[in-house]
């Protein structure tokens, strides 16, 4: 009996110890199958050419996109612009571009050429990202042999600021009242800076000035594109300024500038704040400079029109994937929240915004010492498909330097528009087909 109790014992002491050394063992890799998965963390860089503001307005602005992708970190290098496509050029050589950044138009050939811009075009089929927001005159830039290699993120369109008070000393109907009636024609603008145009010295008034500095001409462009001419044939080669509607933009200016003395001359250096210009064409970011009028009235209008309606520039500069990221789907989500409804409302605190939702919002035409709603649509919103795009070329450093030179004479009268022009086509058409 004592045997048998004693055997009885040691089955239950080692069915206790077997139990629990199998809990023992079994607890550790329960626990190992309940600890989430180690999760990369990343981080990306982003470039820009922007200022402090603009870096602090990307801090801000990421913030949300950091609650959705806690493992990522973005890293936000500034370069600045003169020096932004040769830097980025260098770091494709090497293999070190950055993961995304910002890229103008005037580099889109040349980084396209280079096939270091990542192909986004499944972005389409996100209903929630809804491409069909952006207004389809500023995806063009982008779309290339039927991929979509970037996104926009200003999309300006050339506009003209007034000064009110001006218009209202000379008795003049402004630009805005008369857009409203469908009578903003170049004729009325040539007009009304003739009108306007007063005083000596100190004391003079100009009634316009169709550029910022004497080598920057795409203001000027706009009238011959309202009427129907252009600056190069669609395929970037052949020169067609040297047409009846080229001659006559260069008429224009030299009539203004010189027989009518209604244009800023070149070399015065006068600006727009110093309330003794009638209108300025400038893009919508120069309202920050503008905002800021308190001496005198003012307020914008869409560029003028000609027989085919107004054609204003539209600025244009995106935010690209690179090619050779070591974390490419991290950058393109990246990409894709500061394109988002929610990215692109953040940076139009800066920029025109290419999604119509966000345009039309409250937050971007509500801004402190903005013009009405009324003149920022008629301007801004109206215009958004009608203007025309920077010229594209992988030369074009090289063709603006001769349409520059061909403009300084045109400023020095040393030749009359249309010899001007026979000199600049010469110039530029072998650069076009080299």
């Amino acid at each position: 009996m004592k045997k048998y109790l004693l055997v009885l014992f040691s089955l239950v002491l080692f069915l206790l110890v077997a139990c629990n050394k199998e809990e023992s063992t079994a607890e550790p890799n329960d626990k190992e199958n309940d600890k989430p998965e180690e999760v990369e963390e990343v981080e990306l860089t982003f470039t820009i050419w922007g200022s402090d503001a603009h870096a602090e307005m990307y801090e801000k602005a990421l913030q949300g996109f950091y609650e959705e992708n806690p493992n990522i970190k973005v890293k936000i290098e500034s370069i600045p612009f003169a020096d932004y496509q040769q830097k980025l050029s260098v770091l494709a050589a090497g293999n070190e571009l950055p993961d995304i950044g910002w890229v103008s138009e005037q580099m889109v050939p040349q980084f396209k050429d280079n096939n270091i811009l990542t192909d986004i075009s499944d972005f389409e089929k996100d209903a929630d990202f809804n491409l069909k927001d952006f207004f389809p005159r500023t995806l063009d830039l982008w779309k290339h042999d039927g991929k979509l290699l970037g996104l926009p993120f200003s999309t300006p369109p050339m506009i003209i600021y007034f000064n009110k008070t001006l218009f209202e000393a000379a008795g003049l109907e402004t630009p805005l009242e008369l857009a409203k009636k469908g009578e903003w024609t170049w004729e009325k603008f040539e007009e009304a800076a003739k009108a306007i145009a007063s005083g000596k010295g100190t004391d003079r008034n100009y009634g316009a000035i169709l550029y910022t500095d004497t080598k920057n001409f795409s203001a000027i462009a706009s009238h011959t594109f309202s009427y129907g001419g252009s600056m190069f044939s669609d395929d970037m080669k052949k020169f067609k300024w040297n047409s009846e509607q080229g001659v006559a933009t260069f008429e224009m200016m030299d009539r203004m500038m010189f027989k009518d003395k209604s244009h800023v001359p070149p070399g015065e250096t006068i600006t727009f704040e110093g309330g003794k210009i009638g209108m300025f064409t400038g893009m919508y970011s120069y309202m920050g400079n503008v905002r800021k009028i308190t001496d005198f009235k003012w307020d914008i209008a869409p560029m003028p029109e000609g027989t085919d309606g107004s054609k204003p520039l539209l600025g244009q500069a995106g935010i690209v994937a690179f090619t050779g990221s070591k974390h490419p789907e991290e950058a393109k989500a990246l990409l894709k929240y500061l394109e988002s409804q929610e990215g692109i409302k953040a940076q139009s605190a800066f920029f025109v915004p290419p999604r119509k939702s966000v345009l039309e919002s409250d937050e971007f035409v509500n801004v402190p010492n903005n013009p009405p709603r009324e003149s920022i649509e008629i301007a801004v919103i109206d215009q958004m498909n009608n203007g025309y795009l920077y010229p594209l070329h992988k030369d074009w450093t090289k063709i603006e330097s001769e349409i520059i030179k061909g403009f300084d004479m045109l400023y020095s009268q040393m030749a009359p528009p249309t010899k001007i022009l026979e000199q600049m086509e010469t110039n530029i058409t072998p650069l076009l087909n080299k």
